[in-house]
């Protein structure tokens, strides 16, 4: 459910910012199970996935096996951290940048968040997905568990607050142009309990569940207590 709705807002976002046909590059920094680059590719893009878990890059890879031949050529896989771009790509190398699911979890975030926008051609769109810091207490007070509910409001991590990351945004040259919120109603497993092909009725509550979510994700206050953001930045702009 939330790799639908992010995959679309990023469509979004790419139709807003680019020609209509342009063949963009497109780096995935912590690809995970390649969903969002595959997506791309089939699109007509050229992705590069930077992944450091081997197991994570044999998944995509058993996945593009079974993709024809000219999007298997858009897809071109790196056994690396996100932090090691400097050592991989020139400076303005991609279009387009994605750090989904990466962010929350870094050590240094300020330095990754740098070295994507390093990267970045001008006019390019950096698209980051983390967990929502500022609104991390409600799924946990929501289902009862006040421990959870009370170590979440007393946490102080950064990593995924939208006044601190609008701040680094700006301080790396590409400030934010936008943002989602991405889990407003439904937790991590509640789309999963939808299946896309489930016949006439379950389809129908997926798009239901898809366009309530989308809906909620644009629109305050609901985005800013969803269980994740996403946030835009757009290089130079």
């Amino acid at each position: 459910m939330g790799q639908e709705l992010v995959a679309r807002q990023v469509e979004e976002q790419i139709a807003a910012r680019f020609p209509v046909g342009q063949r963009l590059r497109v780096l995935d920094a912590g690809a995970g199970d390649g969903v969002q680059a595959l997506r791309l590719a089939r699109a007509g893009h050229h992705v590069t996935g930077l992944e450091s878990d081997p197991a994570a890059l044999a998944r995509v890879r058993a996945v593009l096996a079974g993709e024809p031949d000219g999007i298997r050529e858009r897809v071109r896989l790196v056994e690396a951290d996100g932090r090691d771009t400097g050592v991989h790509f020139l400076p303005g190398s991609f279009d387009v940048v994605l750090c989904h699911g990466v962010l929350s979890d870094a050590k240094d975030p300020d330095a990754l968040l740098a070295g994507l926008a390093r990267v970045l051609a001008p006019g390019g769109l950096l698209s980051l997905v983390v967990r929502n810091a500022d609104a991390a207490a409600m799924r946990p007070g929501l289902a009862g568990d006040w421990n959870a509910a009370l170590a979440a409001l007393d946490s102080p991590a950064r990593a995924g607050r939208l006044d601190a990351l609008t701040t680094t945004l700006a301080g790396i040259g590409a400030p934010l142009q936008g943002w989602y919120g991405v889990r407003v109603f439904s937790g991590a497993a509640d789309g999963d309990r939808i299946p896309a092909q489930g016949g006439p009725d379950a389809a129908r509550r997926r798009e239901l569940l898809l366009a309530a979510e989308d809906r909620a994700g644009r629109t305050d206050p609901y985005r800013a207590v969803a269980g994740q953001l996403h946030l835009c930045g757009v290089r130079g702009g």
